[in-house]
């Protein structure tokens, strides 16, 4: 073990060790900070020299200025000049000295009481944005995961320079809460050539995902206690901002044909909001029928609800044209339409979209404004680029083909590794897809012992709120290659056989 050095001074000791991960002029740092303010090194009192604390100490004369100039910068110390250094007279933060070394780091623990939160504060608690996951390294299956090694990364970074370089100060400076206008432009352009919506710029409000966009809109439009829908099995993450806002949830049922508009009518007749995934739903992949949207829109309009369309990874549908968005039939402005690129580029961008009606558009704005100001404008700017210039499109293009190509091997996978004990649940769209266990299997135990064999999957009962007669397992496929697919399956398989083996 590396020996610690001590110092003796005719002022006090310091104590440092080079074996710690943290710098040395950082510790030095520390120390004399913290002398300062117990008052062991009292207002005035003169220091040494650099050269001097360095020889004593063993230490670079480099390492004791770096130390020397942070305290100074900090407002700790003074140079006179021609008499040396010393201890400012007025401390920063001596009126709040540090505590001392007995006082526990949670306070709750010397009281005995937990901190208190606000009523808002503990319904946030009590819906975290979590799962079941773990911090396993490989790709097999994490769902949502688009494929970052075919990312166009040369592009986007000769992207980012040419706008680094041309940045003006307005780029720089605070820009419009609602998003860049470039951006949205190109957005509504994507839009309606894409999806069918029926949008303009005006319209389109750049958020931090589509997560952030469902968390404005239920800021927005939902009070505590009122009723909204949300589809069962559905995204786990909008049912924590419903929970965290005190909402009324009610689970409506999703079959083969998208979400059940007439149940939910049947138990919430007047609910407040509706959260729905119509194009692909989440997880199950399938699309909202075409009656089953006329009828949602017709009953939204007669009772005065609002309806969230989270279009998650539309731009992936492997056969025919993507389905026209809901946002594009509906004719009174009842939809709330979110888009995001954490799907479609990569999750670290943390851009995303949510269109609007007119009337709407200012209050989100305002609330977004309210929350965190603006995304980063350099960003905007350089994706805006990427649109308006064809890489966004050519990208769409060539991972269309690539997750067809790896949805077909996921399938084929299953066929010859699951054939009498996994079954795969059909989709139109979207780079998950859902496996089917055996009856009676606990998917959250199966996915807890494919977690010990380097296999990352999302058990379907934690997207539910209501009891399902099946468990399953969510697939992501879109990250993850042809091998490392079939190997994935053949173990999902093999373990599911293992644990049907134990229950005898």
């Amino acid at each position: 073990m590396t020996p610690r050095r001590s110092l003796s001074t005719g002022f006090q000791a310091f104590t440092l060790d080079p074996a710690s991960s943290e710098p040395l002029h950082r510790q030095l740092y520390d120390e004399m900070r913290k002398a300062i303010l117990t008052g062991r090194l009292r207002s005035g009192h003169r220091l040494p020299a650099s050269r001097e604390l360095a020889n004593v100490m063993k230490l670079s004369r480099n390492t004791v200025l770096a130390a020397y100039d942070q305290l100074l910068a900090e407002g700790y110390i003074e140079s006179r000049a021609g008499s040396g250094t010393f201890v400012a007279q007025m401390i920063p933060d001596a009126m709040v000295p540090e505590p001392p070394s007995s006082v526990p780091a949670d306070p709750s623990r010397a009281t005995g009481e937990p901190r208190r939160l606000s009523r808002r504060g503990l319904a946030i608690d009590a819906a975290p944005l979590t799962r079941t996951t773990s911090s396993l390294r490989g790709n097999a299956f994490r769902p949502g995961l688009p494929a970052l090694d075919h990312f166009p990364m040369d592009v986007y970074r000769r992207l980012m320079d040419r706008r680094l370089r041309r940045a003006s100060t307005t780029m720089l400076a605070y820009g419009d809460p609602q998003g860049y206008l470039p951006l949205r432009e190109a957005i509504a352009v994507h839009l309606v050539a894409s999806r069918g919506a029926r949008c303009s710029a005006a319209q389109i409000i750049i958020t931090s995902g589509s997560q952030q966009a469902m968390d404005l809109a239920v800021r927005v439009l939902v009070n505590p206690g009122d009723t909204v829908w949300m589809e069962d099995p559905g995204y786990f993450a909008a049912r924590a901002v419903l929970r965290a806002s005190e909402a009324d949830i009610v689970p409506v049922p999703v079959d083969r044909e998208g979400m059940n508009v007439g149940m939910g009518i049947a138990r919430a007749p007047n609910a407040r909001f509706v959260y729905c995934t119509p194009s692909h739903q989440n997880p199950l992949g399938v699309t909202l029928s075409l009656p089953r949207r006329l009828a949602l829109l017709q009953w939204a309009q007669r009772c005065g609800a609002w309806i969230f369309e989270d279009d998650n990874a539309s731009e992936y549908r492997f056969e025919g044209r993507p389905l026209a968005a809901l946002q594009g039939v509906d004719e009174h402005a009842r939809v709330l339409y979110a888009g995001t690129f954490s799907k479609v580029l990569f999750a670290g961008l943390r851009l995303g979209y949510l269109v609007a009606p007119e009337d709407l558009v200012q209050p989100l704005v305002r609330a977004r404004a309210l929350s965190d100001r603006q995304s980063p404008g350099i960003a905007q700017a350089v994706i805006a680029d990427f649109m308006t210039e064809g890489h966004f499109a050519r990208h769409i293009r060539r991972m269309r083909t690539l997750y067809a190509a790896r949805l077909a091997a996921l399938l084929h996978a299953v066929r010859q590794h699951g054939a009498g004990t996994l079954e795969v649940l059909e989709g139109e769209g979207s780079t998950n897809r859902v496996v089917w266990l055996p009856e009676g299997l606990d998917d959250q135990a199966v996915h807890r012992r494919l977690a010990e064999k380097g296999i990352l999957t999302l058990a379907l009962s934690e997207d539910t709120i209501e009891p399902q007669p099946r468990g399953g397992l969510i697939l992501g496929f879109g990250g993850v290659d042809e091998k490392e697919i079939d190997d994935g399956v053949r173990v999902i398989a093999e373990t599911v056989r293992e644990m049907l083996g134990e229950r005898g």
